[in-house]
Order: C-alpha cells, then sequence, then structure tokens
C-alpha cells in the first residue's frame, strides 16, 4: 500500500522518533508499505516520518546510484532502531534532496565514514563500517528520526535562498507527481 509523503512544514517531520520493539503491532505491514511508498516515489530511503510515523524505522535502496557510487551497488536494508557513530575524516559536501522537500536540492557537508548499529526486521543485530555516499544516505534517512532535515546542515544565506520554496511547500502550493501530505491548516 503506497502512503502519502509527507512534506516540509508538517510537524511530525520535527519530532524525535522513538525505539521500536519486536511486538509492535502491524511491524512487517508497515515496512512493505515503506518500501512500496519509496520506490513508487523514486527515492534511494525513507524514514517513517516521512509517512507520518514518530517510530525509528528506515529503507534504504541505494542500488539505483551505484554507477556514480559504487559502494551503493546493491546496498538494500531496513534499519530500526538504528545508531551512527562518527569515525573520522573532515565533511564533504555534496548535494541531497529530499521526498518531503520536493523540487528542491543543496549542498550538504556530511562526514563520509560512519559505523552503523540496527536491528533488521527480524530483530537480529547487525554492526557495519560504511562509507562515501552510502554514509551520507544513512545519516540523512537517520536525520529525520532526530526530527532533522537535509536543510538544517545548510548556511542560514541558503535558506533565505529558498524561503520563498520552503513557504510554498507549507501551503501546499507545489506539484508532486507521488501523493503527499502537507501541514495541517491553521
Amino acid at each position: 500500500m503506497k502512503l502519502p509523503v509527507y512534506v516540509y512544514g508538517h510537524p511530525v517531520l520535527r519530532k524525535i522518533s522513538n525505539d521500536i520493539t519486536p511486538d509492535y503491532p502491524g511491524l512487517k505491514e508497515l515496512i512493505a508499505a515503506m518500501w512500496e511508498t519509496m520506490y513508487e516515489s523514486e527515492g534511494v530511503g525513507l524514514a517513517a516520518p516521512q509517512i507520518g510515523r514518530n517510530d525509528r524505522i528506515v529503507v534504504i535502496d541505494a542500488d539505483p546510484v551505484k554507477d556514480s557510487f559504487p559502494e551503493c551497488a546493491g546496498r538494500k536494508f531496513t534499519l530500526i532502531n538504528p545508531q551512527i557513530e562518527v569515525l573520522e575524516g573532515e565533511p564533504v559536501t555534496r548535494s541531497e534532496g529530499c521526498l518531503s522537500l520536493p523540487g528542491i536540492s543543496e549542498n550538504v557537508p556530511r562526514v563520509e565514514h560512519i559505523r552503523l548499529k540496527w536491528v533488521d526486521e527480524n530483530f537480529e543485530p547487525h554492526e557495519e563500517e560504511i562509507s562515501g555516499f552510502l554514509a551520507r544516505i544513512v545519516q540523512h534517512e537517520c536525520d529525520h528520526l532526530e526530527g532533522k532535515l537535509y536543510i538544517d546542515h545548510i548556511s542560514l544565506i541558503r535558506k533565505q535562498l529558498i524561503k520563498g520554496k520552503l513557504n510554498n511547500m507549507i501551503r501546499g502550493r507545489i506539484a508532486v507527481d507521488y501523493p503527499v501530505r502537507f501541514a495541517p491548516k491553521k
């Protein structure tokens, strides 16, 4: 079941998400819906807040960008209760976009070497060192679980320059080719 993606301005995107447990009701169905939503929206990652759920769940399929970033080849996983540890290195700035911020992209500095701990959909624990663009994707999606968006990492000048576009998102004045949910009207 494809779900609407919540757009910038919706309060759910700014809340810190909760850890989940194996007895989470409807977990397998929710994860399946997240995969379908991500693929239908042509994303490479989707976090539960982006579908209106403040739960620590992320789906990632980085394979579509493998031609530009070989470390992403075949990388597909469900992250539950992920934890990131920055390992080393200076931040590298690259362009990022987001299904919750349609129509814009900005250059965002992020480290490119992390250690990721998570449990999968069967609550089996995993730990892995991840580098390059894949580390960027993971950090971007995990930011959603902390109520952060990639625009929180850009300069105030850049935020001023995209303010009109952000205000249009808040007002629901954008065209998107996948189902979305805007912030409630005040």
